[in-house]
């Protein structure tokens, strides 16, 4: 069983204008950069073993910052990426919204299967975060680790924590730099996503 404090990269500028990111590489702007820092202030120096995180930028910037502070290694593994958005990236979400309720009004019945041209689906980024997550923790047995991704494939880790049906993956994505503390035992994920696990925001 590994503990992991999973925590949502700092603001970009597509954050603010809201924008899909997706897999477009998108820096921290002044803003997220200043979030990390204030959460790294926040952190127990003690008590963390290691930082795992997404190779986009964005979460990058947001673990070198934790690192700084808390002076333990950095892995990264592109597993732990957001949901590819395919064509959407780089879109305004509310136009996207428009053309779906225009074009593609049953495009979300089925939410976690749906995808946008040329995307993941919700289910297939759950499956790669599980593996990812389920190798950490088997490298890392009763430790406490920091996991810096992405609002939606840290949502669908979170559900699968706590045995939360994947359809409700939206309600549970946090806000930038928002922390959020599960307890993982590998390899205990069903075939429906959910398990015997538990976990709490902090």
């Amino acid at each position: 069983m590994t503990r992991f404090d999973l925590i949502r990269h700092g603001q970009t500028d597509w954050n603010r204008e809201g924008r899909y990111q997706g897999q477009a590489d998108i820096p921290l702007n002044i803003a997220g950069l200043e979030q990390a820092r204030k959460l790294a202030s926040s952190l127990p120096v003690n008590g963390y073993t290691a930082i795992y995180t997404s190779d986009l930028i964005r979460a990058r910037q947001t673990a070198q910052e934790l690192a700084n502070r808390l002076n333990i290694p950095i892995h990264i593994d592109a597993r732990l990426r957001e949901i590819n958005q395919g064509s959407w990236q780089g879109r305004l979400l509310k136009d996207v919204e428009m053309e779906l309720a225009h074009f593609l009004p049953n495009h979300w019945n089925d939410p976690v299967h749906a995808r946008a041209p040329g995307g993941e689906s919700v289910w297939e980024v759950a499956e790669r975060m599980t593996q990812a997550v389920n190798e950490i923790s088997h490298t890392h047995p009763g430790e406490h680790i920091l996991l810096v991704g992405h609002g939606l494939a840290l949502a669908t880790i979170y559900c699968r924590a706590c045995g939360i049906p994947l359809s409700e993956v939206y309600r549970h994505i946090p806000d930038n730099t928002a922390l959020i503390s599960i307890t993982w035992l590998p390899d205990q994920v069903d075939s429906n996503g959910s398990g015997d696990f538990s976990a709490a925001f902090e």
